[in-house]
């Protein structure tokens, strides 16, 4: 892996030659260094531009300190690389650089080859570290994934939390494991053939442990967010707020090696100036892409349906390389669930399932009675491999009263059959942590902040938010420990029937997605969907390299006799998820062959074909 030039130029960086302070505090007159704890040390810095700086050797790694400013404000460093004593507490001084990395030879993960596990760190493991995620990197690696995305890892109050109130965009989790566990998690995951994407949060900061407004005008009232002021992209002293965000995407792929970045809630993000921020950042990334020589990627989640997000700059796009689709979900959950509440009422037919599996958006510019407009753009032009596509992932789980998974309402035959909907897809497939073995542990929202008068408002929040979905039930408390607890894995339901069986059954959808190139390669040349309305079967014809697949999809509940597809010639079949080895009722087995006549599905199965 070649090392890069770029270098952060926030925070402290210590050398033999001393640690050199750099902070952005445009506003401030005089900035100093103060140590703490048993370093009393005192470092006056000077003004460069909005910059203040400094150095000497009277830093060192390990050593703890704050900024004074004006003489008064005591507060920790915006670039901290690490909050050991919580986000209240003093920044301390980390030598990135003595780390003995062994991923020389890793070239990274192509966006086609993605198949991403999405984990929260806290919850995975019964030890939630860094370090206990390394333990089950092969169990990974053997089910198929290609990458794993962990939830935002930044400094965040206490040690339960989702990671979306972080403070500190530079600092992983002290409770995780902090700088050097994610280095090793992300080494050991190289060492694998794993990529690893890390969800960041650009479009707000948390409340508690926010020092963020005594260094500089980080945010803006001009607009509003759904957590409060926006991030300050485009007024005054903006250039500052975009450098801090910018160069903390960096530091992610540089300093830790990240393969990717998944930008969370991009629509929260407002900026009106003639180069977007996310174009910016995305420019950035692939430049600093094309000098280490392998790739690196930038993929929003968006609820905006907007393809300008991941179109070219050249065709006027921000040119981000992937995006979520929602829509997908949408379409599939409210189908099969019959759910109508909050934005489900704008799914629930057959045509737009078919639309998800043709487009990847549902809503492309059509009248939406959730948001009572014309919503989205079309995706007719991005390829497949632009954009994600799941069944559950954090928030369509967590963002649910109990935090109730799929298998809460689903059979195991629609367990099985929404499985080979994503993997089979012609787009990039995401599975939430534990879905592939039917984990049923809840996913709820969780906090550990620290004040009462924060916690409050979270808890009145989650029930006003709740109301306008029409949910009904007790709400678990998102500050109450067993809340967190209750959302652990158990990792011993992958050996035990029934989990054991659906588990099998991921490992041979992800097994035939990475090996045959029809499923591999995805692209709408070569995908073809067909739909029958009445029996609910939706047919894709998928071909790459002389080679033509058919994949059979049953969404109703009753057996199904359709012709099967595709060029004339007989058909030998791969997988059906009605068979006994997956805990079907039984089906003809793989391996059996049918002509371009009827075949036979079972309700709520999925079969795919190969043209010999």
């Amino acid at each position: 892996m070649t090392a890069p030039s770029w270098q952060l130029d926030l925070g402290a960086t210590p050398s033999p030659a001393g640690t050199r302070f750099r902070v952005w505090a445009p506003r401030a007159k005089t900035v100093s260094v103060i140590g703490a704890g048993e370093t009393a040390h005192e470092l006056p810095l000077h003004r460069e531009g909005e910059y203040f700086v400094g150095q000497s050797t009277d830093f060192r790694a390990g050593d703890r300190y704050r900024y004074l400013l004006d003489g008064t404000l005591l507060r920790p460093d915006p670039a901290s690389r690490c909050q050991p004593e919580g986000v209240h507490g003093p920044s301390q001084v980390v030598d990135l650089t003595g780390f003995a990395w062994s991923d020389a030879d890793w070239r990274g993960i192509d966006l086609t080859d993605l198949i991403t596990y999405e984990l929260h760190v806290g919850t995975f493991t019964p030890a939630g570290t860094f370090a206990a995620i390394i333990e089950e990197l092969e169990y990974l690696v053997e089910l198929g994934i290609t990458a794993i995305e962990l939830m935002p890892v930044g400094q965040f109050p206490g040690s339960r939390n989702w990671g979306y109130d972080g403070v500190y965009p530079y600092a992983p989790q002290h409770s995780y494991g902090g700088h050097a566990g994610l280095k090793q998690l992300v080494d050991a995951c190289h060492r694998k053939g794993l990529a690893v994407v890390l969800d960041v949060v650009y479009n707000h900061l948390g409340p508690e442990g926010n020092y963020l407004h005594a260094f500089a005008p980080y945010f803006t009232d001009r607009y509003r967010t759904p957590w409060g002021e926006a991030v300050n992209f485009d007024g005054p002293y903006s250039d500052g707020v975009r450098h801090y965000v910018v160069a903390n995407a960096l530091h992610w792929l540089t300093e830790y090696h990240v393969d990717a970045l998944r930008l969370d809630a991009i629509h929260g993000i407002f900026d009106f100036s003639p180069r977007h921020i996310l174009r910016e950042l995305a420019e950035a990334v692939h430049e600093l892409s094309e000098e280490l020589g392998r790739p690196l990627q930038v993929i929003a989640e968006s609820d905006l349906n907007d393809v300008r997000t991941i179109t070219p700059v050249d065709r006027g796009g921000h040119g981000l390389d992937a995006q979520w689709a929602d829509d997908f979900h949408h379409a599939l959950r409210a189908f099969l669930t019959g759910e109508r509440q909050g934005y489900y009422g704008d799914f629930g037919a057959f045509s737009q399932l078919v639309t998800a599996f043709r487009e990847g958006f549902v809503y492309s510019g059509q009248y939406s009675p959730f948001r009572k407009r014309r919503h989205g753009s079309s995706t007719a032009t991005a390829p497949p491999r632009q954009l994600l596509v799941f069944a559950q992932n954090h928030d369509q789980i967590g963002n649910r009263p109990r935090g109730d998974r799929l298998g809460a309402v689903l059979t195991a035959d629609q367990l099985r059959l929404v499985a080979a909907a994503v993997i089979l897809s012609p787009y990039l497939p995401l599975i939430f942590m534990g879905e592939e073995y039917g984990e049923p542990a809840p996913f709820p929202y969780f906090v550990s902040h620290g004040d009462s008068a924060l916690v409050d408002a979270v808890r009145r929040g989650r029930r006003e938010e709740f109301a306008t979905f029409a949910w009904q039930g007790e709400i678990p408390d998102p500050q109450g420990e067993a809340t967190f607890r209750a959302a652990r894995l158990d990792r011993t339901l992958r050996d035990r029937e029934p989990h054991c069986r659906l588990l099998a059954f991921y490992r041979e959808l992800f097994r035939l997605r990475r090996e045959l190139p029809p499923l591999r390669r995805p692209s709408r040349a070569g995908t073809g969907i067909t739909a029958f309305g009445r029996e609910q079967v939706l047919v894709m014809v998928r071909s790459a390299d002389a080679e033509t697949l058919v994949c059979l999809f049953n969404f109703s509940a009753g057996e199904q006799a359709l012709p099967l597809p595709g060029p004339a010639g007989r058909y030998r079949k791969l997988v059906d998820s009605a068979a006994e080895p997956w805990g079907g009722a039984g089906s003809p087995a793989a391996g059996h062959t049918a002509a371009t006549a009827l075949v036979l599905l079972a309700p709520f199965s999925a079969v795919v074909y190969r043209k010999e």
